[in-house]
């Protein structure tokens, strides 16, 4: 070979040979330099695992601080079908499998097992073909978990989705007790399988009374937009003060080994998760169980499935119970959807006669009218122009605590013109209604009023009807004259508390407005507690060592197709006690009774409610008889 020609090969190939080696140097810089701290990302994604930590959930009590919702420790167990199919791990569970069948194997200390194990599934690798491993070693785990998860063989194997290889995750079982738990997570360690399944722990809501207060209390449920599914409040107070109870997730980050397995003692970062605090309501769940009580007991007497009680402290607003129905279990929410709806904050009902506070009391409040002052309520009709107003019997002539007391509505439409239009709807709306009372409910009615200026609309307004309300705006109105005449808004919230019992936002009474004075307060009271007596309409809500105050009210259900269903009724009862300085307000709706065993009119049916309610409720508070036992049953018959 020329040497000249030898000279050039030689240049050509150290050329070629420096070439890739500057390209190679160039690669390895771009990778390790300027590249470097994405494929240290990467590397993190692979090796580096976020596991959450859950937030434990805030619960819910009474103001007694008895408890009403509470978390259940819960897991969940699923399948990483990754994990199920590796080799080495499949092999260590065979060989767990078969070693644990020989005699020596109780012989055998932990390290002498682990030794043993090893050894066979390298053996079990060279001798069997990893197809073969991988369906044994699932045939071992369906043989070994069926029994404990109560599943057959069949429906296990069905449940881990072998043949889905585009989901490679799988939950077997959703709802797993603290317990069971622990014995599946010993028994997949025990066999050398605990790799091949994740057991996240989780909380499952608890409510203590689940019938009791469902509408106010709410329910929790999955946010499955989010991957995380966290867990939400949907409903009630639970969704209301979410924020305050649903606290934040943390997180720990641990290194792991292509086998899933913690390569590090110690996690590389973690935070801790910051639980939910409680909520105190001011429902006191004696008093709420008396109320859910005396309701169906009611509702089946009367031949109902709609109806409310609330009894609120008229002082500070605070409600006390408040049971409606129709109703549904918390845990199961069977019937949600067809009973979710609360009768006492988004029902509308003409009041009848319980509105007759409104006016007495404005032309009462005006100095137009005193308890005596006499009122013309002709004989039974009235009948000027358009106006038509019909009583139920012919009075005459009655005083104003007479009106009240025989719920005349001449009577009540004589005062409400002596008031006049505009006071009239100036005192209703001072009294709360046509505007929602802000109680922290989702879904409260604000009710219908109309001044449509129609004296035919005047007249029945003044006698409740052509206007309606809700059960809680009813409660909200008598509190006014129970406390000496201040509108208060109602409250369910009493405060939020950390785990220790410290008060980290308290929940203030709220007054709304002053409606009317003090002296007519009082003037109101002693006149509606006439009601409540022998000669009254709502005899029946007479309560033994108490005076107690209050109105009946009867009206003819709304046709939703216009006019109204003949022979079909709502009636309520709206009271106070004692009646000199309640302690409560109580008010007893009942939706369309069918019995025919009484009348069908407020004092027959919802004042007896509300009288063994007061009565119930008076021993639980601890009040005081103030007038002897009252030995006469009072009569029964009554009326409005």
């Amino acid at each position: 070979m020329n040497p000249a020609t030898f000279n050039n090969r030689c240049v050509f190939t150290c050329s070629i040979f420096v070439i890739g080696l500057s390209v190679l140097s160039a690669r390895l810089i771009y990778l390790q330099v300027l590249r470097a701290k994405d494929y240290a990302e990467k590397s993190n994604r692979v090796s580096v695992r976020k596991e959450t930590l859950k937030a434990v959930r805030g619960c819910i009590v009474d103001t007694n601080s008895q408890l009403i919702a509470r978390n259940i420790p819960r897991a969940r167990m699923a399948l990483d079908k990754n994990l199920l199919r590796d080799i080495r791990l499949a092999t260590l569970s065979l060989a767990n499998r078969e070693l644990r069948e020989t005699a020596e194997w109780a012989l055998w200390d932990k390290k002498t097992r682990n030794g043993k194990i090893k050894k066979r599934a390298a053996q079990i690798k060279n001798d069997v073909a990893p197809e073969e491993i991988v369906e044994k070693h699932i045939a071992n785990v369906i043989q070994t978990f069926a029994r404990p998860l109560g599943m057959t063989p069949a429906a296990l194997r069905a449940s881990m989705k072998l043949e889905k290889e585009n989901q490679m995750y799988v939950v077997i079982r959703k709802d797993l007790a603290e317990d069971e738990a622990d014995n599946l997570k010993e028994l997949a360690s025990d066999r050398s399988i605990v790799h091949a399944f994740v057991f996240e722990e989780l909380q499952r809501r608890w409510y203590v009374m689940p019938k009791n207060a469902a509408h106010i209390i709410g329910f929790v449920g999955q946010d499955f937009a989010d991957t995380s599914e966290l867990v939400i409040g949907r409903a009630g107070l639970e969704k209301v003060m979410d924020s305050y109870m649903s606290g934040r997730d943390g997180y720990v980050r641990n290194h792991r080994d292509k086998y899933d397995l913690l390569a590090v003692a110690k996690p590389q970062k973690m935070v801790p998760p910051r639980h939910g605090l409680n909520v105190q309501l001011t429902l006191d769940m004696g008093i709420q169980s008396i109320l859910e009580e005396e309701l169906d007991a009611g509702l089946s007497k009367y031949q109902a499935s709609k109806g409310t009680i609330i009894l609120m402290n008229p002082n500070t607003g605070d409600i006390l119970g408040m049971a409606s129905r129709p109703t549904f279990d918390l845990n199961t929410r069977k019937n949600i959807q067809k009973n979710g709806y609360d009768y006492a904050t988004q029902a509308i009902y003409e009041p009848g006669s319980t509105f007759k506070i409104i006016a007495t009391a404005g032309a009462m409040d005006q100095g137009i009218i005193s308890p005596s002052t006499q009122i013309y309520c002709h004989y039974g009709r009235y009948r000027k122009g358009s106006v038509r107003v019909p009583d139920h019997h012919p009075y005459g002539k009655l005083s104003v605590e007479q009106v009240l007391a025989k719920s005349s509505n001449i009577g009540s439409y004589q005062i409400a013109l002596q008031l006049g239009r505009p006071k009239f709807f100036n005192y209703l709306y001072k009294f709360g209604f046509g505007k929602k009372t802000n109680i922290k409910m989702a879904g409260e009615s604000a009710g219908v009023v109309r001044n449509t200026g129609n004296p035919t609309d005047f007249s029945r307004n003044a006698y409740g009807y052509a206007v309606s309300v809700t059960p809680l705006q009813v409660a909200c109105a008598y509190s006014a004259i129970a406390n000496g005449g201040t509108l208060m808004e109602p409250k369910l919230l009493k405060s939020v508390m950390a785990n220790n019992g410290a008060i980290i936002k308290r929940y203030e009474p709220v007054p709304v407005r002053r409606v009317i004075k003090e002296s007519t307060a009082q003037k109101m009271r002693h006149a509606l507690a006439t009601v409540v007596d022998v000669k009254g309409t709502a005899r029946l809500a007479m309560v033994d060592g108490f005076i107690a105050a209050g109105k009946t009210g009867t009206t003819v259900k709304i046709n939703p197709d216009g006019g109204y269903l003949q022979g079909r009724y709502t009636v309520s009862f709206a009271g106070m006690m004692p009646a000199e300085k309640p302690a409560f307000v109580c008010v007893v709706v009942v939706d369309d009774p069918q019995t025919d065993e009484v009348k069908r009119y407020g004092g027959t049916i919802a004042a007896p409610i509300f009288s063994k309610v007061a009565t119930r409720v008076a021993k639980h508070m601890g009040l005081k008889p103030t007038e002897p036992k009252n030995t006469s049953q009072p009569l029964a018959h009554t009326s409005n």
